[in-house]
């Protein structure tokens, strides 16, 4: 039986990656970090037959214990600080963890077992003030956030670490994935959870910036697939993991509300508030090298993740109304 050791477990990615792994018969552990809030919700319909283990990625030591422990033939390091936002109010700690948490993991596994299968979680943030379009494998990096930055250190750390040491490390260069397992401060999830909440009668709009700017959205649970994939090749190597395809918040709101009867002209607004001084360029990967050389392909195309999102989120909010009535005695 194989053994993972997943950093982020309780993340969205984390999570769609545990639940793969289980299926693929491993024995999974994840790295949680001691905080006064742990939040295991993510995992908990799986947290039974996961082992967890603490460390952290800003302690060198801690993160060595951990491969003591589990002594996994892969490690996929998922965790980070995870939002540009607070990358700029942050970028000690953005650095220490989402750049330098790579190299301690990445020394850790050197020393302790340098044949441990090591995936690195990249982003398409690190493309930035994008050079090319589509951005594939070659294009230059460009980072505009304290975040790209340390994703672009982080990255070029593990390619050091495979011709340096000749170890198996790969970097996964993931756009923009969502689920109902997203955070609430992503766009896509607010659009979800504001079009459930409208449809129910708990709210009576929902406040937006840019509607014409485009990303390039796929399902979550597809790019972990992708993950796995990029560790049981025979040599290790980089990708993009992309759709190839972009799609404007607009059309994002157009599909929400009309999957649940309702024209979002009526409820969105647009506020300067959320307005980026400066809009990112337009980041679309080219999945090209996933698609030959891993077989890699996405299976939930942009309307059924929309719809797959507001589903959750009705569902979501009509349990809660349940559970508050049920609480009341009504």
């Amino acid at each position: 039986m194989k053994r993972a050791l997943i950093t982020g477990i309780t993340g969205q990615d984390g999570s769609y990656l545990a639940e793969l792994l289980l299926e693929q018969g491993y024995q999974v552990f994840g790295v949680v970090r001691r905080s006064s809030t742990l939040n295991f919700e993510r995992i908990a319909h799986i947290q039974d037959q996961l082992e967890l283990v603490p460390a952290d990625l800003a302690d060198q030591n801690s993160l060595f214990y951990a491969l003591q422990q589990t002594e996994p033939d892969e490690v996929y390091n998922l965790a980070a600080q995870s939002f540009v936002q607070t990358s700029w109010s942050q970028p000690i700690l953005t650095g220490d963890v989402t750049a330098l948490g790579v190299t301690r993991m990445l020394e850790a596994i050197r020393i302790f077992n340098k044949n441990i299968r090591f995936y690195q979680a990249s982003s398409s943030e690190m493309f930035g003030k994008v050079q090319a379009v589509p951005q594939s494998e070659d294009t230059p990096l460009y980072p505009r956030s304290p975040y790209g930055v340390a994703k672009v250190y982080g990255h070029w750390a593990t390619v050091n670490y495979r011709e340096s040491y000749d170890m198996f490390a790969v970097s996964g260069i993931l756009f923009n994935h969502e689920s109902p397992r997203r955070g609430l401060e992503f766009v896509t999830r607010k659009v979800s959870d504001a079009v459930a909440r409208i449809k129910l009668g708990l709210a009576k709009e929902v406040r937006l910036g840019n509607l014409d700017a485009k990303r390039d959205w796929g399902f979550a649970g597809d790019y972990v697939r992708a993950m796995w994939l990029m560790l049981q090749q025979e040599q290790p190597d980089d990708y993009v993991i992309a759709t190839g395809e972009t799609h404007s918040v607009e059309e994002l709101v157009q599909v929400a509300f009309s999957h649940v009867g309702l024209e979002w002209r009526d409820f969105v607004v647009q506020d300067p508030r959320f307005m980026r001084p400066a809009e990112v360029d337009l980041l679309i990967g080219d999945p090209a090298k996933a698609r030959d050389s891993l077989g890699w392909q996405p299976a939930v195309d942009f309307e059924e993740l929309v719809k797959m999102m507001v589903d959750a989120d009705l569902e979501r909010h009509h349990r809660a109304r349940h559970m508050d009535s049920y609480a009341a005695g009504v």
